[in-house]
């Protein structure tokens, strides 16, 4: 068992330090000898554990999406309402975005399709203001397909306009202040501390 629990921990270190050297430099600029360095581990425990840099990013973008897989059941299951979980999910995201590499690198490899994967966040915003509408928590006349839409795009801006991704939740909530402020009902949203 304590191999096992070493080889978790090789790995783990691997993903970090690739995760970091992307965040640095990029994947592309991103020399394996300086995430063996920054790791700490050989030629051979990476060989052991990934086939080559892209293997890395894919295990990023996997580890990615099962994060926000985790996040977002437990922000479906959590007993919000749609529209209060929509923008309480979006803010949690950016704030673990704001803190954690491994997430962030694998969202930008996601982005850049390596893995080839989509993390799904228009249909969920979609599905979330047509839950949201039905909930009468969207203004008579409000089309919520139009709003996600609209939503989406902001909030892929939000995440693109700053330099890093320094002050992204707070971009985030911005951009629901702005877009909720024309389509929803007046109390509409109940936002809990998502910190």
């Amino acid at each position: 068992m304590p191999k096992q629990h070493r080889a978790q921990l090789t790995r783990r270190a691997i993903l970090t330090a690739a995760a970091t050297e992307f965040d640095l430099v990029g994947y592309e600029a991103a020399a394996l000898n300086a995430i063996l360095r920054r790791s700490g581990t050989t030629k051979g425990a990476f060989y052991f554990h990934f086939s080559s840099k892209a293997a890395v990013a894919e295990a990023l973008v996997a580890d990615y999406v099962a994060g926000l897989a985790e996040l977002r059941r437990d922000w479906l299951e959590g007993g919000r309402d749609p529209l209060s979980t929509a923008v309480g999910l979006t803010i949690e995201v950016a704030r673990r975005l704001e803190r954690d590499v491994v997430l962030r690198a694998g969202l930008l490899l996601a982005c850049r399709r390596v893995g080839a994967v989509s993390d799904g966040w228009d249909g969920l915003i979609d599905r979330l203001l047509h839950e949201s509408a039905e909930a009468d928590q969207l203004r008579p006349g409000a089309d919520p397909a139009a709003v996600a839409r609209v939503a989406y795009a902001a909030l892929v801006g939000a995440h693109t306009v700053g330099p890093d991704f320094t002050g992204l939740a707070e971009r985030v909530a911005e951009t629901w202040r702005v877009v909720l402020a024309g389509v929803a009902r007046e109390g509409a949203l109940r936002l809990e501390n998502t910190d």
